[in-house]
C-alpha cells in the first residue's frame, strides 16, 4: 500500500545557507537577524515569487526551493546573488542547484537524492557562488548568456557516484542579471504607473466605469514626454490584488506608484488619490475630488494636473493642458467606448463582435468621437486578419471606411493615429502615408503601447526590420506585463525570422506562449522559424496545433488576409518547409 501512495518527479531544486551565520551571530546578534529577515522580505521571497519557486522548508540560516525548470532557478539563483554583491550587505549566500528524480511526501515536502546533492553542492561552493550538477547544466548551457567554470568530479559526503559540478563564473552572472532580470532598470526620468482603482460603487457592474476613469489619467499623463509612463494593461495586471508598492516598483521599473479608489452613486463621483515613492515607500501626495458625474472629464483632468504636479512641479500649465484628451462629452457614448476597449484587447472573435458592435453603439450618440471610429476600424481590420471575418470584404471596406473617417475627426491624437497606420498596413498598403502617420503618432505619445506597437507593424511592412524590431522592443518596455504581449512577441518573432535570427524568433513565439497559449498565430511563427533551424520534429509539432486550432489555415489565405507578401518570403518559406498546405 505504502509503495501504491509513494508520488515522484523531476524537479529542479536549489538550497541556500548564509555564509558563516553562527559567527556572525556571535559577533552582532540582533543587527545579524535583522539583516537577514531584511533580505528576506525584500530580496530573497520577491525573488522567488517572480521566477515561480515554491519554498520546500527553512533550516534558519538556509532554504531548499523547488522549481519547474532548471533556467528558472538559474535565473533566481543569479538574481539573489547579484543583488547580495551590489547592495553593500553582510551577508553572503552559498547556492547548490541540481534537476533530479525527487520523492513527495504526504505534507509536500521532498525527499531524496535530487534534494540531497543540491544540499552537498550548497555546501562547497563559493561564499557568494553558486554551483551545479552536470544536469542542470546540459539544461541551461547555451541558452543563457553566462559563462561557466568547470570544477571537476566532486565526491558528496553520502552520495553514491560522483557529481560533475560546475560554477557559475561572477562576471557573466552580472551580465545574466542585466539581461533577464524582470525588474527594469529605472528611466532617466520621472516614471510612473497607475494602478487600477477600486470600485466602490457596490456594483460589479460599474467596474469598467472606475477602470476608465484610471485610463484617462494614464493617456493624459502620457501626453508629457517628460514623463514616463507605464501603459495601461500592465499597470492592470494588479487589479484586484493588493500588492506591495515597492515591489510593484521594481517589477515595472517605476519610481512613483498612483493609487486610489473611485466611488460613483446619486449623480456624483468622488476619487481618492495617493501617490507614493515606490522606492523609499513614501507618501508624497493624497486628495480627494469630487463632483457631479456631468463634470466626470472635468474631474479627471483635475486629478492629472494634481499627480503630474506632484511629480515635477517645474512643468509650465501649458503642458499640462495639453495632456486634456479630445473626447465624447456624451457620458453614454463614452460607456459604450470603455466597453468596447474592454472587449477589443481580448483578441478574440467573440470579444471583437462585441467591440464592433459597442463601438458602433459609441459613435452613433456622438458623430464626432474619432478615437471610437479608429477602434471600430482596428476590430475590423482584426477580423479579417486573424481568419474569424464571415464577409472579409464587406470587413475590409468598413476598416478603411472607419480609417479615413477617424483621421477626418482626430488626426492629433496619438492612439487615433496608430490605430489608423494599423489598419492601413494591413488593409490599404501605402507605405510611405503609413510611416508618416505612425512617426506622429509616436512624437505625439512616445509612451504609447499603440503607437510602438504600430509602428513595429508599419515598420517590418516596408523592409526596415531593424526598426521594427526596436519599435516592438519599445512597446514592451512601455508596458512590460502587457496582457496583449503575446501579440507583440508574435509580430517581433516574425521579424527576427525575416532578419534570419531564427533562434530568437523561437524565443520570441515561446514568449507568447507563455502570455496567451491559445493565440493561434503563435504556431504560425514557430513552426516557420523551426523549420528554418532544420527542427524538423519541432517545426512539424508546431504545424499541426495550428491546424488543430485553425483546420482550414493554408499559407496563401493567411498571408492574403494581411496583404504583406512583398517581405515575408522567409516566413512563407519556412511554412512550406513545416509541411502546412499552400
Amino acid at each position: 500500500m505504502t509503495e501504491q501512495r509513494l508520488q515522484r518527479r523531476l524537479a529542479a531544486i536549489l538550497a541556500a545557507d548564509v555564509v558563516g551565520y553562527a559567527a556572525l551571530m556571535q559577533r552582532a546578534e540582533e543587527a545579524t537577524y535583522a539583516e537577514f529577515e531584511r533580505l528576506k522580505r525584500e530580496v530573497i521571497e520577491p525573488g522567488l515569487s517572480r521566477h515561480d519557486g515554491r519554498l520546500i522548508k527553512t533550516t534558519g540560516d538556509g532554504a531548499l526551493v523547488e522549481f519547474a525548470s532548471p533556467l528558472a532557478a538559474m535565473r533566481c539563483a543569479v538574481e539573489i546573488q547579484d543583488h547580495l554583491a551590489s547592495g553593500g550587505s553582510p551577508l553572503r549566500l552559498r547556492v547548490g542547484l541540481n534537476l533530479g528524480d525527487v520523492i513527495v511526501g504526504q505534507d509536500g515536502e521532498l525527499y531524496g537524492d535530487g534534494i540531497n546533492i543540491a544540499v552537498r553542492l550548497e555546501g562547497i561552493a563559493d561564499p557568494g557562488g553558486i554551483l551545479i550538477s552536470e544536469k542542470v547544466y546540459s539544461e541551461v548551457e547555451g541558452k543563457l548568456d553566462v559563462s561557466f567554470e568547470d570544477r571537476g568530479e566532486q565526491h558528496l559526503k553520502n552520495i553514491a557516484k560522483a557529481v560533475r559540478g560546475y560554477a557559475v563564473c561572477a562576471g557573466a552572472r552580472s551580465t545574466l542579471t542585466e539581461k533577464l532580470s524582470s525588474a527594469p532598470s529605472l528611466p532617466d526620468k520621472p516614471s510612473i504607473a497607475v494602478l487600477p482603482f477600486q470600485n466602490m460603487s457596490g456594483d460589479p457592474e460599474q467596474e469598467y466605469f472606475a477602470d476608465g476613469m484610471v485610463e484617462e489619467i494614464i493617456t493624459a499623463l502620457s501626453r508629457f514626454k517628460s514623463l514616463f509612463v507605464i501603459a495601461r494593461n500592465s499597470s492592470f495586471s494588479y487589479k484586484g490584488k493588493s500588492p506591495d508598492i515597492r515591489q510593484v516598483g521594481r517589477d515595472l521599473g517605476v519610481r512613483h506608484v498612483l493609487e486610489g479608489s473611485v466611488r460613483k452613486a446619486s449623480g456624483k463621483v468622488r476619487i481618492t488619490g495617493q501617490l507614493i515613492d515606490a522606492v523609499t515607500g513614501a507618501h508624497i501626495w493624497a486628495d480627494t475630488f469630487e463632483r457631479d458625474l456631468t463634470d466626470v472629464f472635468a474631474l479627471q483632468d483635475e486629478v492629472t494636473v494634481a499627480v503630474v504636479s506632484a511629480i515635477q512641479p517645474k512643468l509650465l500649465q501649458t503642458e499640462m493642458e495639453m495632456a486634456t484628451r479630445r473626447r465624447s462629452e456624451n457620458l453614454t457614448a463614452y460607456d459604450f467606448y470603455l466597453r468596447a476597449l474592454q472587449q477589443a484587447c481580448l483578441t478574440t472573435r467573440e470579444g471583437l463582435a462585441e467591440a464592433v458592435s459597442l463601438a458602433h453603439r459609441a459613435f452613433e450618440l456622438d458623430p464626432r468621437f474619432g478615437p471610437v471610429a479608429a477602434l471600430a476600424g482596428v476590430s475590423h481590420a482584426l477580423n479579417v486578419v486573424f481568419g474569424y471575418a464571415i464577409d472579409p470584404q464587406f470587413e475590409r471596406k468598413e476598416a478603411i471606411r472607419l480609417l479615413h473617417l477617424a483621421l477626418s475627426l482626430n488626426d492629433d491624437d496619438p492612439d487615433t493615429l496608430a490605430w489608423a497606420a494599423a489598419i492601413s498596413v494591413f488593409m490599404v498598403g501605402d507605405r510611405e502615408s503609413e510611416i508618416e502617420i505612425v512617426d506622429r503618432a509616436v512624437a505625439l505619445n512616445p509612451n504609447s503601447y499603440n503607437a510602438w506597437m504600430s509602428r513595429g507593424y508599419v515598420y517590418r511592412t516596408a523592409g526596415l526590420l531593424e526598426e521594427a524590431v526596436q519599435s516592438f522592443e519599445r512597446a514592451i518596455r512601455v508596458s512590460p506585463v502587457d496582457p496583449r504581449l503575446h501579440v507583440t512577441f508574435v509580430a517581433m518573432g516574425i521579424a527576427f525570422i525575416e532578419l534570419r535570427r531564427f533562434d530568437e524568433a523561437v524565443a520570441a513565439g515561446k514568449k507568447a506562449l507563455r502570455v496567451n497559449p491559445a493565440f493561434h498565430p503563435t504556431y504560425r511563427c514557430l513552426a516557420s522559424a523551426f523549420a528554418h533551424l532544420g527542427r524538423d520534429a519541432e517545426a512539424r509539432e508546431a504545424a499541426a496545433r495550428l491546424l488543430e486550432d485553425d483546420p482550414a489555415f493554408t499559407i496563401s489565405a493567411s498571408i492574403a488576409r494581411g496583404g504583406q507578401t512583398a517581405n515575408l518570403k522567409l516566413l512563407i518559406e519556412g511554412l512550406r518547409k513545416a509541411g502546412l498546405p499552400e
